[in-house]
């Protein structure tokens, strides 16, 4: 099976089996949903991602690996996931 998301930086098979199970199916997919919206979508959906998914996302997103994600990157993520998570509550 020739999976492009498994040819980004960062995704395997098991994050990528996750995104196609949000309706996520290509780079450009994933670029136009977003590092942030992609993982809540993913958590929407029950599977029990970890932050470091976010990460490896935006990495995939920028062809880095995610632990050279400088940290104030991964906490601006953070506090996008949390702002709008929270807004959606209310």
């Amino acid at each position: 099976m020739n999976d492009e998301l498994q040819h980004l930086k960062n995704l395997g098979k098991t994050s990528a089996q996750w995104l196609h199970a949000v309706g996520i199916h290509s780079a450009s997919d994933l670029r136009r949903l977003g590092a942030v919206d992609a993982y809540r979508a993913v958590r929407t959906r029950g599977f029990r991602a970890s932050k470091v998914l976010l990460y490896a996302i935006e990495g995939a997103l920028l062809d880095i690996h995610w632990n050279d994600i400088p940290l104030e990157r991964k906490n601006a993520l953070n506090q996008q996931f949390d702002a709008t998570t929270q807004r959606k509550k209310n």
